[in-house]
């Protein structure tokens, strides 16, 4: 472990002045403690096993120690970052660009599945400095040759334990294979299964290992276990009895396998809640779509698998449903880490049937003292409405290609469309397409002046994507 105190300034850290220009205009001036843990040692080049969750500030940390290796005057591959998903993938190179913003002609290329493969050969033709991608794809493109890691400087594995679930460790091994044994790893995991160890050891050589105290103070999530009868309709019940007593505004029920999710989803659909199922077999445009939705509140809850809830931003959540007890431990602690954040408070809920007290019991023994138990709210809660999300979210078919700004949007709807400044909530500009939410009550209104007006001096296909 590191002597840097968690609180130590970025400037006391052996970076270039213009990272910590840019880190000051950006705000960032104490680091979190992953960052005080990490840092000192990636910076001196050793190699480096992390454990940190979503939302600690990991990205910065190993961003911060590839920017500072690039040697900009070559465009060969000097940074390579794996992530388990497309989503959390953008997320990193979305932060990497913004890390790097006062760093002359810095070129990051992401490289993901579900993507055409022929523009990702092009920006390969062009070079880039920094890599970041899923497993399956760069693989491919290795194989293809039209991604070359000969000039490799740094490797990161973020999030290498949900790599590992997906069974992505045969392409990893493919990955590494490809690239110099000079090189520095980096891994970066929120637990530490038993499944990581050998990869771990196969991968790094003498380590430094890191662990970070929780980015949210463990008092602030107001934790319990409810028992419920075993069958799929007295679990229902249970859920949305407690989503109609407690009324959390954003929530993530949490199921253990990708059937389930969409079973519960629907079933909450059905019942009149604001539900989305988010699993790993959905298309890209869909999965995007849906994230905006929660994020910008037209949905208030997300019935998702632990591996495709990993990378998504939901800092700011109410509450966290376990509908069952996850498989690993470890896991269980990682779901209900996501709420209580930022000095807000959190409530977790944990359904436990007539068949899963050993799994129950194990969680208690690995927690080290016994879950609070309660009782189910009273069925009388059943007859009451459903939480209403305040936004509707509407999709322009236009965006960052077509020059699409969010000012442009907000100015159309603040403008043409006559909605106050406070009725028009989060935009999201994409490539192709855009999102921008309202106030619920206005929608329709907002719908029809966007439908008849023009954006950039020119009509634009807009339609409503939520209830």
């Amino acid at each position: 472990m590191s002597d840097t105190p968690s609180d130590a300034a970025f400037a006391t850290l052996p970076l270039a002045t213009s990272l910590l220009d840019n880190l000051d205009s950006l705000g960032f001036t104490a680091m979190t403690p992953i960052q005080a843990e990490s840092l000192p040692p990636i910076l001196a080049g050793r190699d480096v096993i992390a454990r940190a969750r979503t939302g600690s500030g990991k990205t910065a940390a190993f961003g911060l120690g590839l920017l500072s290796r690039l040697d900009l005057a070559s465009f060969r591959v000097q940074g390579l970052v794996l992530c388990p998903t497309r989503e959390l993938a953008g997320q990193v190179a979305g932060e990497l660009r913004r890390l790097a913003r006062t760093l002359p002609n810095v070129k990051v290329l992401t490289l993901c599945g579900g993507a055409p493969f022929g523009p990702q050969l092009a920006s390969l033709a062009h070079g880039a400095h920094l890599v970041v991608g899923t497993p399956g794809r760069i693989e491919e493109h290795l194989r293809k040759g039209s991604l070359v890691l000969d000039g490799l400087a740094t490797l990161v594995l973020d999030e290498a334990d949900r790599m590992l679930d997906m069974g992505f460790q045969a392409s990893l091994e493919a990955i590494v294979a490809e690239t110099p044994a000079s090189r520095q790893t980096l891994l970066f995991s929120a637990t530490f299964s038993d499944a990581v160890r050998p990869v771990a050891a196969a991968l790094i050589r003498d380590p430094v290992g890191v662990e970070a105290a929780e980015s949210h103070d463990p008092g602030s999530i107001h934790e319990r276990v409810y028992r419920v009868n075993d069958g799929d309709e007295a679990r229902l019940e249970a859920l949305c009895r407690l989503l109609l007593h407690l009324r959390p505004a954003s929530s993530v029920v949490f199921c253990n396998t990708k059937r389930e999710t969409d079973e519960v989803a629907q079933a909450l659909d059905a019942a009149g809640f604001s539900a989305l199922a988010l699993h790993g077999d959905l298309e890209q445009a869909d999965r995007d779509r849906l994230l905006v939705l929660f994020a910008n509140r037209s949905a208030s809850i997300l019935v998702a698998t632990d591996v495709a809830a990993r990378g998504l931003d939901i800092a700011e959540l109410d509450a966290v449903f376990n509908y069952h007890i996850a498989r690993e431990l470890e896991v269980h602690v990682h779901r209900v880490g996501r709420t209580g954040r930022a000095g807000s408070a959190g409530i977790a809920c944990t359904l436990v049937g007539e068949g899963e007290e050993y799994r129950l019991a194990r969680l208690n023994a690995f927690r080290g003292e016994p879950l609070e138990e309660a009782a189910l709210p009273p069925r009388a809660v059943l007859a009451g409405d459903p939480l209403v999300p305040p936004m509707a979210t509407l999709q322009l078919g236009a965006g960052k290609k077509q020059k699409v700004r969010p000012g442009d949007i907000l100015g159309a709807l603040t403008g043409e469309a006559g909605l106050a400044g406070d009725q028009v909530g989060r935009i999201k500009v994409l490539a192709n397409s855009a999102y921008v939410a309202v106030r619920r009550e206005v929608a329709d209104r907002a719908l029809a002046r966007l439908l008849d007006g023009r954006i950039k001096g020119r009509r634009v296909r807009v339609r409503r994507v939520s209830r």
